[in-house]
């Protein structure tokens, strides 16, 4: 047993019990250390390992009861979420070096612009990075010093640092266990109370997490009857749909991440929408450190040195070209670690809401204690000991040391997440074969667990 109350440590390096005649060499397979030893047990038994029956290696004699215990461990890192080229990202680099169109400027980030114009249906600006967009966003809807933004609290705290940069003050709000996204109802719970005070927050951000839509409907409408704007956090979710539409292109502002780890990169970089061409100019504008025109470095107004590189759009625009393709390979990773875990009770696969498309950016999946016999935390170690990236879901940042005393309103369900919540390798370039490495030791964990 691995779980609560066991001598054994979650950290034990994972290990398959073999029986004569039923045991192999998986350097090949798995790229395992040097001599590492793994087995199957009996295919009648439990008959959930990989078919290992071409790699049989009888140089170990066993008899009888003989059991043989071995440590498996993956030679090479299984990551988590990086970047996978398509190979005619090189072409888009090349033309940059070639043409010295190698700064802040060039044909690849015009390019890269009209291509999300396109995708959603807005005017678009590239940028450092989705920060930088979520940035001169909150700065775009007028929040300034003193203000109130409604920020969900189950995110990456970039969602929220930018409404400090302002100088204004996070409000909380909790998720429902639905979508993982902004609660709806307690949204609107919170704005009657507050505009009862005449106190509403200036803007209301709701992120897209981990790929899947929020339930956008509710939110727009209760935010459009206190007028409050809505900037959009799709840098989990370019590729997600909201009944048909691209999430980013339904509020007042919109941003996505090229970021490394998303489903599509420029390595580093983000994108600003908006339906208003002059807020999306006005963003440039600060981006390029607010220089006004003319040849004496005139400066009116506060800027920011947030441009994109060139040389990244060029990535950027390739890899925009192969979106559906690579949403299809994240939708199918995910469906693949449920279908292969289905059987095993208490672990269950992100809820796929019903209102748009959820492109499983990271295969995310609830592990309950009591079914499995171990914490999702412990899980994430038996892993990492076996050479796999497996993480948490987002620590709400009410929870955060850098965010005490700020308001939040709920917090239970996004807490429960995060206890519960674990995030697989959901890499597109990942192999079967580590894939299924992983299945593997996560079915391990929990029969030792039990």
């Amino acid at each position: 047993m691995i779980g609560k109350g066991s001598k054994k440590k979650a950290s034990t390096l994972p290990v398959f019990l073999a029986r004569m005649g039923d045991w192999y060499m998986l350097e090949n397979l798995y790229g395992l250390s040097p001599n590492a030893h793994v087995c199957t047990r009996d295919r009648e038994q439990s008959g959930y390992f990989s078919d290992l029956s071409g790699l049989l290696d009888s140089s170990q004699p066993m008899s009888g009861s003989n059991m043989l215990r071995v440590p498996v461990r993956f030679k090479n890192r299984i990551c988590l979420s990086v970047p996978h080229m398509e190979g005619t990202e090189l072409g888009y680099v090349g033309e940059a070096f070639t043409t010295n169109w190698l700064s802040t400027v060039g044909p690849n980030l015009i390019k890269l612009e009209e291509d999300f114009c396109r995708y959603s249906g807005r005017r678009a600006v590239a940028l450092a990075s989705c920060t930088a967009a979520i940035h001169l966003g909150v700065k775009l809807l007028g929040v300034g010093p003193g203000d109130e933004v409604v920020v969900p609290t189950l995110t990456f705290v970039a969602g929220a640092n930018p409404v400090l940069y302002q100088g204004a003050k996070p409000v909380f709000l909790d998720c429902e266990e639905y979508s993982w996204n902004l609660d709806p109802s307690l949204l609107a719970d919170f704005l009657r109370r507050r505009a009862a005070r005449n106190k509403l927050p200036k803007a209301v951000t709701v992120v897209h997490l981990f790929g899947q839509s929020a339930d956008m409907d509710p939110i727009l409408e209760i935010c459009g009857r206190y007028e409050i704007p809505v900037l959009e956090d799709a840098a989990e979710a370019i590729g997600t749909t909201y009944k048909g539409q691209p999430v980013g292109s339904l509020g007042d502002i919109g941003t996505y991440s090229l970021n490394g780890n998303k489903i599509v990169t420029a390595t580093a970089g983000g994108i600003l929408v908006s339906p208003d061409p002059e807020k999306v100019e006005k963003a440039r504008y600060w981006s390029n450190q607010a220089s006004d025109p003319g040849v004496d470095y005139l400066h009116s107004e506060l800027g920011y040195n947030y441009r994109m590189s060139n040389v990244l759009a060029g990535i950027g625009r390739a890899q925009l070209q192969v979106l559906e393709k690579r949403v299809g390979q994240r939708r199918a990773i995910a469906f693949r670690y449920r279908d292969a875990l289905a059987d095993l009770p208490g672990i269950t696969l992100m809820p796929q809401a019903p209102w748009g498309r959820h492109t499983n950016w990271l295969s995310c999946f609830l592990v309950d204690e009591a079914s499995v016999g171990l914490t999702a935390r412990e899980l994430i170690t038996v892993l990492d000991a076996a050479n796999i990236d497996a993480r948490p879901v987002w620590k709400p940042l009410h929870t955060q040391k850098l965010y005490e005393g700020y308001e939040v309103v709920g917090g239970s369900v996004a807490e429960k997440l995060n206890r519960n919540g674990l995030c697989l390798p959901s890499s597109t370039g990942m192999t079967v074969e580590e894939q299924q490495f992983v299945i593997d030791q996560i079915r391990w964990a929990v029969m030792e667990g039990r």
